[in-house]
Order: structure tokens, then sequence, then C-alpha cells
């Protein structure tokens, strides 16, 4: 199939989930913070986020399509002995396991300040077992096409909301296209990569992969597989551009104290109306439900391939037992009112630790693997592929260097 007809066949696939579980209560702080503090001036660097997030979600997908096997599944077969197997597998589970338990609290958090958004006077008690409860309750009865389309709505309710906003506060587009142009300083450094990481998440390569595989069975998918991780992705990057330039209309150099997502959505009131108020409180809660439902979805996932689950008769028990557990610690922290500091300190490491390899590994099954010699990627893809993996190991040791830091930028501590 050509690229046109693909193009003109576009139906929401696997990367929209992508998009639905990177666009969470973190990417959208982040985003807001960005704009509040530096106005349109990191625009460009949620650009190359997305560039790069589309890259290597494609080689992923391409992974997974050409050999039927999940990503956890390929690089174990990928590794030389049982040492570096188990190894890996420790890592592998360990990190995503620990990270994506302290984030989910975190989406939880999310999906209630979008509530008190939009309407403060709701009571906060019981939120996080209602909201929990319903992420627990669609994992178990799910089945994965409804799950998607599910999740697909809500990516559209999310869009609409956040672009709605966007268009209210009338932002600057001459200024607003200057964003585009690089520009670092040491004041903004630490939150750029703060925009690549929230954007570029290990757990969403997996994630993905599982989803392509079961998706598409063979190599004439390819292309359409191709635009739709092209056109999917990108709108989840032109939804954290919209973040971003609404704050920085909104509120850059009005000398308005804004620390989250939630304090932007009270101020856009007074400001700009209720519509504001309700579109930026739709936009948090839609993003954390999202991305609520998806980080368990992607630890079960991996541990099902890690453990060899995959197509014997007790893989849906070891899916919804994993992803339930998942959301059920999320649940218990956000409900205790915890704020997990210190696992989400770990979380980051993990997370920082875990980018570089996967994407190390990932390449060199793109490059290497005799399975995939009729079927590789292209040349741009694939140097694109390696300089990606280069900025990955530096925002990689950032992280690590600087991991409570960030949860303090993301609004976690």
């Amino acid at each position: 199939m050509g690229i046109g007809k693909a193009l003109l066949q576009y139906r929401p696939g696997p990367a929209m989930l992508v998009s639905a579980a990177f666009i969470g209560p973190g990417t959208v702080t982040i985003c807001t913070l960005s704009g509040v503090k530096f106005g349109y001036s990191l625009l460009w660097v949620m650009l190359f986020a997305t560039f790069a997030t589309i890259i290597l979600q494609n080689l992923a997908s391409h992974v997974a399509i050409i050999l039927q096997k999940g990503l956890g599944e390929a690089i174990l077969d990928a590794l030389p002995n049982k040492l570096t197997k188990i190894l890996f597998s420790i890592i592998l589970i360990t990190a995503l396991f620990v990270g994506n338990s302290a984030y989910e609290s975190g989406n939880i958090a999310g999906v209630m300040m979008g509530i008190n958004a939009i309407n403060p006077q709701i009571t906060p008690s019981l939120l996080p077992l209602l909201v929990g409860g319903f992420v627990i309750l669609m994992v178990f009865f799910g089945a994965q096409k409804w799950l998607e389309k599910i999740l697909i709505a809500i990516v559209v309710v999310m869009s609409i909301s956040f672009l709605i906003s966007l268009i209210i506060v009338k932002p600057n587009f001459a200024l607003m296209m200057g964003g585009f142009i690089p520009n670092l300083s040491d004041e903004n450094l630490f939150t750029a990569i703060a925009l690549v990481g929230t954007t570029i998440v290990p757990y969403n390569l997996f994630l993905h992969a599982a989803l392509s595989k079961k998706h598409w069975k063979s190599a004439d998918k390819l292309t359409e597989a191709n635009v739709e991780n092209a056109v999917s992705i990108s709108l989840g990057g032109l939804v954290s551009m919209a973040i971003i330039a609404t704050a920085a209309a909104a509120f850059f150099g009005n000398n308005i104290e804004i620390q989250s997502a939630a304090d932007m959505a009270g101020q856009m009131r007074p400001l700009f109306g209720d519509v504001a108020q309700y579109a930026l409180g739709a936009g948090l809660f839609a993003a954390g439900l999202t991305s609520a439902i998806t980080a368990p979805m992607a630890t079960a996932y991996i541990a099902c391939e890690i453990t060899g689950a995959q197509g014997k008769n007790y893989e849906q028990i070891l899916f919804k037992s994993t992803a339930i557990l998942v959301a059920a610690i999320g649940t218990a922290l956000a409900s205790l009112g915890i704020k997990p500091v210190e696992i989400i300190t770990i979380a980051q490491f993990a997370n920082g630790l875990l980018l570089p390899i996967v994407a190390l590994f990932l390449m060199i099954l793109i490059t290497s693997s005799s399975a995939l010699a009729a079927h590789r990627p292209g040349k741009i893809k694939i140097i694109s592929g390696w300089v990606i993996l280069i900025f990955c190991t530096f925002l990689g040791a950032k992280s690590l260097l600087g991991a409570e830091s960030l949860t303090h930028i993301l609004g976690l501590s």
C-alpha cells in the first residue's frame, strides 16, 4: 500500500494508545510550567521529542510486525545466554513495575485534579478509590478492541479540550513560530530535558510493539502501520505543544503564580471565562485517565512476554493480575494522600537507566537481526535511531543525576 493511499485510509490504532499513554498529568504539568516560565521558547524541544518518539515507536512496531513478537520477547530471544536474559528481565520488570506503580498514583491524582478543576466543590476523599476502581474494572473486563476504542475516544476529547483552550487565549502566532527556533540556556536546560523525558517513555515501546503484533500480522501492513504511527503520535505532540502555547499566551510574563496544570485551570476562569476552565479541566481529566489505563496494561504485557506466558492458558490470568496490582498500588498511594517522592525518585532512576538500554537493544535488533534482513527500515530511520539513542543516553544520565529535582518540576513532590 502506498503512503498516499494509507493516509486516506488512516484509522487510529496502536500508536494512538501511545499518545494516550505519554500525555499524562506529568506531561501536562511540565508543558504548562514550560509555557509559564519560558513562554514559547521550548516549542522546538517538543517538536524534536515528537519526531524522536515517532522514530523509536516506528522501529519498535516494525520489529513486532515482522517478527510477530513483542519487544521484550524479541530482545530476550536475541540475548546470547541465560545469565544475560535473567539480568535483562530483572532490570526490565523492576523498572517498569516500580515506575508504573508510582506513576499510576500520579495519573489517578491527575484525574482528581481534572475533576476538581471543573468543579472545585467536589470533595476529594473518595475520588481516588472511585477512579482506581474504574481503572481496575476497565482492565479486568476490557477486551482489547473496545478498550482501544474507549481510549481513542478519550484522546479525542483531550485533544479538543486543549485545542479549545489554545483558541480561547488567542496566542501571538508570530511569537509562537519563533519558539520553533532552537534556543537553550542554563535556565531552561533541565526543563527541556524533562519535556523530552516525559514524551519518549521506555514502557511505550513495549506497549506499542505488543499492540502492533496483534493489530498487523504481515509485512505488507508496514506502510499502514508507519502512517498510523506518524499521524497518531504527531497528534499527541500537537496536544503537548498546544498546552505549552496556552500557558505561554495566558501567563508568561504576567507574574501569576502557577505550579501545576490544575492551578492554570483555576486561573483561566477569571481571565477567560468558564469555558476555558472547563476545557482545561476536561483535558487534564482525560490525560490522567488514559495514562491510568495504559500504564498497568504496559506492565502486564511485559510480564507476559518475559515469563513466556503468551499463548498459554494462563496468559490472561497473569495479564489481568499484573495490571490490577499496578492499578491497586497507585490507587492506594493516591487515596492515602501519600506523595511518593522516594518511589518516584527510584522510578525516575529506573526509567533513566532503562530508556538508553532498551533503545540500544532495539537498534541492535534493527541493524543486525537476520530475520529482519528482507524488511529492514531505511537508512534515514536507522541513522535517526542511533542519533536519538545518543541523546537518550545523555537524557538518562541527566535523569539519574537529577531525579529528585525532576519529580519537583513535574509537580509530583
